[in-house]
């Protein structure tokens, strides 16, 4: 073969190199454009059904306040209502006239004081729970025990106990935080497969070592579930504790509201409390996503 012929093989073998590479570049560039563009419209598809839900529930309450007569106030009068509220938000008038920033922070103050409270007891315990038996025996029939018990019966308990209604309201929460944790802990601990267990004990791991390298990152993604269905659970109880309690917080401005007859200022503090729930879950989600093992 002659230096010729060599060159233009090597010639051929370079461009057709050259030619794959921009082939395997544009569709790489193409996989990446669609996924982007699926990934867009999955969201968009989302968002659509979602304002369709939205709609269909602002006709049945227009439909349903049509039905009392106004009775029920309709959306614009509610939103007119919002508005008014979230112009001003935090002004304070006096112990029972403050604004509904300051009565939402001052609920969401206490919740995450309880919460944060119920999770420093719930995932030492579930932790126990999971890695022990007899732990569990111990510890299993008093939380099937409390668990069914009604927030609000908690709450004589709290005033009995510490002679002052916040602290009862931040009590109740605790109380009633502490069982999803606790048991999404325990199940999660539980769960750790044999033969982590045995690579462990292969490997001579000390207690600590095991707890930080195995049990802590296996279990976690059920310990964030655990906390986002507390968290709910809390939100959902501070409400009915502030009723009880009075003074202060989103509870006690629906109560108020009811007493003064503005169902306006109850409706919109319901889409308020919603609305935070929401972000309070979001936020736990976005965890838990970020911590759950992908195949």
């Amino acid at each position: 073969m002659s230096d010729k012929d060599t060159l233009t093989l090597s010639d051929i073998t370079g461009q057709a190199e050259i030619l794959t590479s921009n082939i395997t570049a544009d569709t790489v560039k193409n996989d990446k454009f669609k996924l982007i563009i699926g990934q867009f419209a999955t969201k968009l598809k989302s968002t659509v059904f979602a304002g369709i839900g939205v709609l269909v529930f602002i006709g049945f309450w227009s439909l349903l306040s049509i039905y009392t007569k106004d009775a029920l106030p309709g959306p614009l009068a509610t939103f007119t209502v919002l508005k008014e509220m979230l112009s001003d938000p935090f002004y304070d008038y006096g112990p029972n006239d403050k604004g509904i920033g300051l009565q939402l922070f001052s609920s969401i103050k206490t919740v995450l004081t309880g919460f944060l409270l119920g999770s420093l007891i719930a995932i030492p315990i579930g932790i126990l729970m999971g890695a022990s038996t007899i732990c569990k025996q111990i510890f299993y029939p008093i939380v099937q025990l409390l668990k069914p018990v009604s927030p609000l019966a908690w709450f004589p308990i709290g005033l009995v106990v510490f002679k002052d209604t916040g602290m009862a309201t931040i009590f109740i929460v605790f109380i009633t935080s502490l069982w999803s944790t606790l048991i999404n802990t325990s199940f999660g601990v539980a769960s750790i497969p044999q033969d982590h267990k045995n690579v462990a004990k292969a490997f001579g791991f000390s207690k600590m070592r095991y707890l930080t390298k195995i049990l802590i990152p296996y279990s976690l993604p059920h310990i964030i579930t655990g906390l986002r269905l507390s968290i709910s659970v809390a939100w959902l109880v501070i409400v009915a504790g502030e009723m009880l309690s009075g003074g202060a917080g989103i509870g006690f401005f629906v109560w108020d509201s009811w007493n003064a007859l503005s169902l306006e200022k109850v409706i919109s503090a319901i889409i308020i409390i919603g609305i935070v729930g929401l972000l309070f879950d979001k936020l736990f989600t976005f965890i838990e996503s970020k911590v759950a093992y992908k195949a």
